[in-house]
């Protein structure tokens, strides 16, 4: 079993709609193969600080997601919202 950590930081003024883009990604997440478990969360002192932890079964699980083209088309509509990329941190036991 693996954690994915996924930071962004998002553009003033777009929260509402990070919040929608980011609801529709968990939701096509939640479908893939070896997907375990997610959550999104904000930082309490920085509300465009947002973080995604992400449970797979396996690296190849994570990896398969992150390069299938749902994932991407998803990252086409976050990309203009973010003020940096998304910085990906994988945990394993």
């Amino acid at each position: 079993m693996i954690r994915v950590l996924i930071e962004r930081h998002i553009a003033d003024d777009l929260g509402a709609h990070y919040e929608k883009a980011a609801r529709e990604t968990l939701q096509l997440a939640m479908q893939a193969h070896g997907f375990i478990s997610g959550e999104a969360l904000k930082n309490a002192s920085d509300p465009n600080h947002r973080m995604v932890i992400a449970t797979y079964r396996t690296l190849q699980d994570w990896q398969r997601w992150a390069q299938s083209s749902e994932r991407q088309d998803m990252m086409a509509t976050l990309n203009p919202m973010l003020e940096t990329e998304e910085k990906v941190t994988v945990f394993e036991h």
